[in-house]
């Protein structure tokens, strides 16, 4: 058995810990049960999603990117399918 306080390894039938001399007998305070799970790991999947609306809607609102340009149609005809190009 190992010891919580310590990590020390004792054996299953000791009592106390022959490092520290902590009760080994007293149960844990805190075993987290499947509900617990379920709400923790539901809020953090609802923090998530909102993290991510909030960012996307942040992110819309910037300015476009500078760095484009304007293609002449000259360039792109395979983009006007219907327009004739005159030689």
């Amino acid at each position: 058995m190992k010891c919580p306080n310590c990590s020390q390894e004792n054996k299953s039938s000791t009592r106390l810990c022959k490092k520290c001399g902590r009760d080994l007998t007293l149960p844990p305070v805190w075993f987290p049960d499947w509900r617990w799970h379920l709400r923790a790991l539901s809020w953090i999947f609802l923090a998530l999603i909102g993290f991510f609306f909030t960012a996307s809607h942040f992110l819309h609102r910037l300015p476009a990117p500078y760095d484009q340009r304007d293609i002449p149609k000259e360039m792109t005809p395979w983009l006007n399918p219907n327009k004739i190009v005159a030689p």
